[in-house]
């Protein structure tokens, strides 16, 4: 017996529409991440994509793995976590690291004449 043959419908169907939820999600970001202009930009779809695409394919192989195995899955619960943990966090580190980079890299502020206040 394979893995797809022990589920029923009342299982399968919302492990599907969490995967085609999860693929679609990662598939923008991926989308996203080549698409936009700008590094600012690129940060938000691939941190979104990852994080919601990923916990909603860990949710539908908690499931169908749960229902098939009769126990629960809890290291795809800490896979979860950890992802949607340190996908945003990361994306905010690499934006303030190019924020302090543009920052360096820029021109001085001219400098004000203060008899003109």
């Amino acid at each position: 017996m394979s893995a797809p043959d022990g589920l029923p419908w009342w299982i399968a169907a919302p492990v599907a529409a969490f995967l085609l939820l999860g693929s679609t999600l990662t598939l923008l970001g991926a989308v996203g991440l080549v698409r936009l202009k700008s590094f600012y930009d690129r940060l938000h779809a691939p941190a979104l994509g990852t994080s919601w695409g990923a916990a909603a394919i860990l949710i539908a192989s908690l499931l169908s793995w749960s229902w098939l195995q009769d126990r629960v899955f809890i290291h795809e619960l800490v896979i979860g976590i950890c992802v949607m943990a340190t996908t945003p966090v990361t994306m905010m580190l690499l934006g303030r690291a190019a924020l302090h980079r543009d920052r360096q890299d820029a021109p001085p502020p001219p400098a004000r004449d203060p008899a003109q206040d």
